[in-house]
């Protein structure tokens, strides 16, 4: 347990901080399974409307810091050549 009032206000951030966090990496993980679905299915039309929406959550939980902005990069790019 925390002592000082400093280290009691830390836990709380930390605990509001971490369920933000889950969220976002929920949000990211049901996208990349979105996009892998659409593309075993084949729709294409279906595949290039929702491709940007997936750069954009990608992209928007890596700048929260939820994951690397690396990792955001070269997922969207392996998915951008299965594509083509």
């Amino acid at each position: 347990m925390p002592n000082t009032k400093s280290a009691i206000r830390r836990v709380r951030r930390v605990k509001k901080q971490t369920t933000v966090n889950r969220l976002r990496k929920s949000k990211y993980r049901s996208a990349i399974k979105k996009m892998e679905d659409l593309i075993k299915s084949g729709k294409k039309e279906e595949i290039k409307s929702f491709f940007s929406k997936y750069q954009s959550i990608l992209m928007q939980v890596a700048k929260s810091g939820a994951i690397n902005k690396k990792t955001a990069s070269r997922k969207i790019s392996k998915i951008s050549k299965k594509i083509k």
